[in-house]
């Protein structure tokens, strides 16, 4: 899948997801591989312009977080394209705008599943950041620092790139590839529509702002299939991102999204939608590998085992470790607090008397932990086989407790 000049490894993206996708768990999830792109968390560009602590914390990459979308959310045009200029200047790959996000604390500004409600807005800002990202075009070397390098799990026996490449390998051949000058590419990121009655009566407003989205000069969007009112409840409607695609009618990308949590679910959307790409937000919260996954079968019709035990507990251990190396302590501690349920998820066993297992004590020992010795001693136990037992009933992570705020 092509987004503007920049040509796409795989066709898996993973989506920005509020207050979880940051530097760590990017990583996690490109040193798995099959990620074609993945995406910060949701920015506000006023505090990008200030320089705001957490702002720059969520902005945060590297050279190996590439390709890398910086999605910035609000819907003043001359603001909005700033904060693209300062995503360009600071390793951006790809702008997207949220105009998805159903969460109050966006919506109330304007911002995020709003611009729904206004797709003359909604357009401005769209041609205000294009014009801005026009104004600062990038040359064949800036453009390869940001393409990234290339993953392989030989394990599976199955080859799961994670290279990307840019549309001047012609020019290049002929010698010219130092000439190449071409803006970021900005994609949108949007729901449905706001109302769920609308949809249900035929007036999603998503394929029309798809088509006017793309005559200004976005080169991809992203299509989650709820509404705003529907937030996180139901199932995605699959028939909604299916009339985006017919009505841009292969002008540009369409990317899924919504309940895609397996390698089935990956293939049933492209199916059932004609999408181009897929994106996956909460399912790779509890299966990182969930883009190995997805490439595997996608490509080579296989499906792939989960990592055992052991190398789940390596992966944790690891996300652990490079929250305090990009971060510190603290955050990696609340993070992993906060993060276990989900990572630890798929580690509960049937037991040969057909129980199930819990692994409850494992998590409230990391749950609870207060500090980086406490959790890496509970890592430690777990793998010898502590912190469990059987029990017939396990805990349930509901797709409420996370708030995808691009959804």
């Amino acid at each position: 899948m092509k987004i503007g000049p920049l040509q796409l490894a795989t066709s898996l993206l993973l989506a920005p997801i509020a207050g979880y996708c940051d530097l760590a768990f990017r990583t996690i999830c490109r040193e798995l591989g099959g990620v074609g792109l993945a995406c910060t968390d949701l920015l506000s560009p006023q505090g990008l312009l200030r320089g705001t602590a957490t702002s720059l914390d969520l902005a945060r990459t590297n050279p190996f977080d590439k390709p890398v979308g910086m999605q910035l959310y609000g819907s003043d045009p001359a603001m909005m394209a700033e904060g693209a200029r300062w995503a360009v200047e600071h390793g951006a790959t790809v702008v997207d705008i949220n105009m998805g996000c159903p969460v109050d604390k966006v919506t109330k500004k304007d911002g995020g599943s709003k611009l729904l409600t206004d797709l003359t807005r909604a357009v401005n800002v769209a041609a205000a950041v294009v014009r801005e990202l026009e104004k600062c075009p990038l040359d064949a070397a800036d453009w390869k620092g940001r393409l990234g390098g290339s993953s392989v799990i030989a394990a599976t026996g199955v080859t799961v790139p994670g290279c990307r490449h840019l549309d001047l390998e012609a020019a290049e051949s002929d010698g010219k590839g130092d000439t190449f000058r071409g803006p970021v590419p900005l994609t949108c990121k949007m729901r449905l529509c706001w109302a769920t009655k609308d949809y249900e009566d035929g007036l999603a407003c998503s394929p029309h702002l798809a088509a006017m989205l793309a005559d200004v000069g976005v080169k991809a969007v992203t299509v989650h299939g709820r509404t705003t009112e529907m937030k996180f409840s139901g199932n995605v409607q699959r028939a909604g991102i299916a009339r985006v695609v017919e009505h841009v009618g292969g002008r540009i990308p369409v990317i899924g999204n919504g309940d895609v949590r397996s390698a089935i679910d990956a293939a049933t959307m492209l199916a059932e939608t004609g999408c181009d790409g897929v994106m996956i937000g909460r399912g790779a919260l509890t299966t990182p590998w969930i883009f190995r996954d997805c490439y595997a079968y996608l490509q080579h019709h296989r499906l792939l085992e989960p990592p055992p035990e052991a190398e789940q507990l390596v992966i944790i251990k690891h996300y652990f470790d490079l929250m305090r190396a990009n971060r510190d302590d603290r955050y990696a501690i609340f993070q992993i607090n906060r993060r276990i349920s989900w990572f630890a998820k798929n580690m509960q066993r049937t037991l040969p008397n057909g129980k199930r297992e819990t692994i409850k004590p494992f998590k409230e020992a990391v749950r609870l932990a207060k500090g980086a010795d406490a959790i890496y001693e509970a890592l430690e136990r777990f793998g010898n086989g502590e912190l469990r037992g059987p029990s017939e009933d396990f805990e349930h992570v509901s797709a409420e407790s996370v708030e995808d705020a691009t959804a």
